[in-house]
């Protein structure tokens, strides 16, 4: 079945903000999905339905699973991580148009990729604000709603793919008011332990 070419790019940009959040949910969900008929893959993608991808996917999702939800060491797993998301993001983008002309795959692969880097960036600010937080909950649940807003996006997308589209395009509106908000809380942060450390310094 060929998809429409704009109901393709928007298939893209919602699930380009997914990968931001979770590839690994990500590439397993779009897999599953056409495995059991839910939705065709392009061409160029029909390998992403593969078990033998679908398993490495799935195995790679229980090891972020666990791995993003310790304090910490999630920031680490997350800056890691800002090769991998958005590099495949930019790749899947680039595949899934490849009925289109070259110079529009390379756009739709730039804007996956940048539409990824949001989402990651938004993720990693929020788990920067939330880990230094004493109680360990916050951090569990959010990274909980990061994992169902991937597989979710994801699904939405192959389903209703301008209304994807659209709620992912305004999630990255929030994450770039996001993303400032706690770069000026982290500033103001220093600036009062500065300021204290001034004052307990005798001159």
């Amino acid at each position: 079945m060929h998809i429409p070419s704009n109901q393709l790019v928007a298939a893209v940009v919602a699930i380009s903000f997914a990968a931001g959040l979770n590839i690994y949910a990500t590439l397993a969900t779009l897999g599953l999905l056409s495995r059991f008929g839910v939705f065709e893959l392009p061409g160029n993608l029909h390998l992403l339905q593969s078990w033998y991808i679908i398993a490495i996917s799935l195995a790679l999702f229980v090891i972020e699973f666990f791995a993003d939800k310790i304090p910490y060491f999630d920031l680490i797993w997350n800056a890691l991580h800002t090769f991998v998301r958005v590099p495949i993001a930019a790749l899947v983008a680039y595949r899934a148009t490849a009925t289109l002309s070259p110079w529009e795959q390379m756009l739709a692969a730039a804007v996956g990729g940048g539409i990824a880097l949001a989402a990651h960036g938004g993720k990693t600010a929020a788990r920067a604000a939330v880990t230094p937080s004493p109680e360990p909950v916050s951090n569990s649940v959010l990274s909980i709603g990061e994992d169902v807003l991937a597989v979710g996006l994801t699904w939405f997308a192959t389903k209703h793919p301008f209304l994807a589209a659209a709620t992912a395009t305004i999630l990255v509106v929030i994450v770039i008011l996001l993303i400032r908000w706690v770069v000026r809380a982290v500033r103001a942060l220093f600036r009062g332990a500065e300021r204290e450390w001034s004052q307990r310094t005798p001159p």
